[in-house]
């Protein structure tokens, strides 16, 4: 597990993937090993492998918000808003301080135009202590008609 930490550390994704895929062989339950795997994974574009390797982490432990949190992730860069948000709104119900997941799940409200939606994990994220991309909070409030 550390040798694939250290690589994806490193950004070689390609030994990541196979020392975590060595930790998998060793002990096919390990969550955590698919959820890095998964990462590696996603950074080289390749999302369903990612996607699956997600699923699996949060197969083994259904209380990984990161998992889900990455797993909406590579959905949303499939282009599957709905599903990104069902796998955001996962994580924070596991890990209701999780900005990573608000500031996701905001943006693929914003894509879907849900605009209240968004503004409402906006709020959620200020009231946790945590902050927006200024660009966002912009594109927000034009889009929303509250910039005015």
């Amino acid at each position: 597990m550390q040798n694939g930490n250290d690589s994806l550390k490193r950004g070689d994704f390609d030994q990541a993937v196979y020392d975590y895929t060595k930790a998998i062989d060793i002990n096919p339950r390990l969550a955590k090993a698919y959820n890095n795997r998964g990462v590696a994974y996603a950074q080289q574009g390749f999302l369903t492998p990612a996607i699956a390797d997600f699923t699996m982490a949060t197969a083994n432990n259904p209380n990984d918000a990161e998992a889900y949190n990455n797993r909406g992730y590579a959905y949303a860069k499939q282009d599957n808003l709905p599903q990104a948000v069902a796998d955001y709104t996962k994580a924070v119900r596991i890990n209701i301080i999780y900005v990573k997941a608000y500031n996701n799940r905001a943006l693929a409200y914003y894509k879907l135009k849900e605009y209240d939606k968004a503004w409402a994990d906006v709020h959620k994220v200020e009231k946790i202590g945590g902050t927006f991309d200024l660009g966002f909070i912009d594109s927000l409030k034009k889009a929303s008609g509250r910039g005015k």
